[in-house]
């Protein structure tokens, strides 16, 4: 991508546009959060590996359901275990644990400058 271009960011989904593959040893995450999160990359990693751990992101979208709008993150193809989730390059916001063949929801608390 040359300086002039810009980056394509997805608009909202519907119900039924994420397909999660869950099995023996992997899991998945939903991350909710305030709509005032929409367009930001959120980072995860794990637990086990510290703060130098190489880590995952995912952008925040609008989430259109039967039940109405949401606003998560979603992290597919994750390995059993602990992680935590980064409010920025150096301050934990959280840790959720992922089990074999489930989806783990967690809630995104209020962070001061979120």
């Amino acid at each position: 991508m040359t300086k002039h271009e810009t980056e394509y960011v997805p608009g909202p989904s519907s119900a039924g546009s994420v397909v999660l593959d869950l099995g023996p040893g992997i899991g998945a995450l939903i991350l909710d959060t305030p709509a005032e999160l929409a367009g930001r990359e959120i980072e995860i990693s794990p637990v086990r590996d510290g703060a130098s751990a190489r880590r995952a992101h995912s952008l925040v979208r609008e989430r259109r359901t039967g039940a109405g709008t949401q606003y998560a993150a979603v992290y597919p193809d994750l390995a059993v275990g602990d992680y935590t989730i980064w409010a920025d390059a150096v301050t934990p916001a959280g840790t959720f644990t992922i089990d074999s063949g489930q989806v783990t929801r967690y809630q995104w608390l209020k962070q001061a400058g979120t």
